[in-house]
């Protein structure tokens, strides 16, 4: 866990790694995209995949301009993710994708601030440090991992906190509990239409 590193300038990030991929999760599955992950988090979820991006102490300040030298001009689309994104001030990075007419998803948990300029903000809630409102408000897609049983109830009060009428619905299997749970979010998601699948593709695919 760390304290929000909400800095004035946003120059620079602590970031973990920026690389081309594909997309492997939500409603942009498939999408070729460059990603961002920036170091440093406040919720620390005993399953994440990237428990290395937790301490941004590991990762040393970078300046945003190096690394939007690395983003192809073919790809439209940069996603913002972590650790926790929002614990920083993304308007600089947010400023200068725009000026290179990029769209700009958000990977977010959303305990953060609200700050940047974005296309598209996936907002993944956990059950240990929930969202601040105004991330509720500006979701374009609700993504809730699903672990065990009780997290139908805890997406469905998630989904009710939810401002924006187009927001998407999924439900994503926790990678190690998938064998297990996918069955019982497709029968959910057969009952419960609002809602739909997300899959780890990238996993199956293997690729980052």
């Amino acid at each position: 866990m760390t304290k929000n590193l909400f800095e004035d300038d946003g120059r620079h990030l602590p970031v973990m790694e920026h690389f081309l991929s594909i997309q492997g999760e939500g409603y942009h599955t498939g999408l070729a995209s460059y990603f961002i992950r920036i170091g440093g988090c406040d919720v620390g979820c005993h399953w994440c995949d990237v428990k290395e991006s937790w301490d941004p102490e590991r990762h040393p300040l970078t300046e945003v301009d190096t690394i939007l030298e690395h983003i192809p001009d073919h790809i439209e689309t940069v996603i913002i993710t972590g650790g926790e994104p929002t614990l920083y001030n993304l308007d600089y990075l947010t400023g200068k994708l725009k000026e290179l007419k990029k769209q700009i998803h958000l990977e977010t948990s959303g305990t953060g601030k609200v700050s940047g300029n974005f296309d598209w903000i996936c907002l993944s809630p956990k059950k240990n440090e929930l969202p601040i409102p105004a991330f509720y408000q500006k979701a374009n897609e609700l993504k809730v991992i699903v672990q065990n049983k009780t997290d139908f109830d805890f997406a469905e009060k998630q989904a009710g906190f939810v401002q924006n009428t187009g927001c998407k619905l999924y439900l994503q299997p926790e990678w190690s509990q998938r064998d297990k749970m996918t069955p019982l979010i497709i029968d959910y998601v057969e009952k419960h239409p609002q809602w739909l699948i997300s899959l780890q593709t990238h996993k199956y695919l293997n690729i980052p």
